[in-house]
């Protein structure tokens, strides 16, 4: 029998030993996606997002941080930012007309300019359709961090910054990567403009 008591004190146990286990192996590559982040934006950059189910809401939620702001204490202007997942008729046609795998890859191709920051989000790390992305966004001089689990799958070496969520339980990296996320855009935030 399901013990819902047991099951919510796992639950949130794993979530906390999740996070103290980032702050462990993932400061480093925090830190170097937020000075990558805060180049971009100084020097007019955008930041583009991507990923898939849980994580293309990721990408807009993180997306809408940078625009609107995160952090209401600072009057900021917004921080160019694209969610690469919300436009469904480009994400219909460019899954029946070039194939799923690669609807973020052409968007990149289209939107990407060197100095912006391309993040790429996958739980599994084995998602093409990022794998095609992260690429794309290297022809076009977009420098580029991937957001990851486990043990980062076949995206781990492909991006210039990787965080890998130190977890296989795909709740906690999700849990990670929003986390991570908010760390980075209020870091930006108070860095640039607090």
């Amino acid at each position: 029998m399901f013990d819902r008591t047991k099951f919510f004190n796992e639950s949130l146990n794993q979530s906390a030993e999740t996070k103290l286990a980032i702050i462990k192996h993932c400061q480093t590559n925090v830190y170097k996606a937020i000075d990558m982040i805060n180049i971009c934006v100084k020097s007019g950059g955008k930041v583009l997002f991507c990923g898939n189910g849980g994580s293309a809401a990721d990408s807009q939620h993180l997306a809408t941080e940078f625009i609107i702001r995160l952090s209401h204490d600072i009057k900021r202007p917004a921080i160019g930012a694209i969610a690469l997942t919300t436009d469904s008729s480009l994400l219909t046609a460019g899954a029946n007309d070039i194939g799923y795998d690669n609807v973020f890859s052409r968007q990149v191709e289209g939107l990407g300019q060197k100095g912006d920051v391309l993040i790429g989000i996958s739980t599994s790390g084995n998602s093409i359709s990022i794998i095609n992305a992260l690429e794309a966004a290297k022809e076009k001089e977009v420098k580029t961090i991937a957001f990851l689990g486990g043990t980062g799958g076949k995206l781990k070496g492909i991006a210039d910054c990787e965080i890998i969520i130190p977890s296989t339980n795909t709740q906690r990296i999700q849990e990670g990567h929003i986390t991570i996320g908010h760390i980075i855009c209020e870091s930006v935030e108070r860095e640039i403009y607090g």
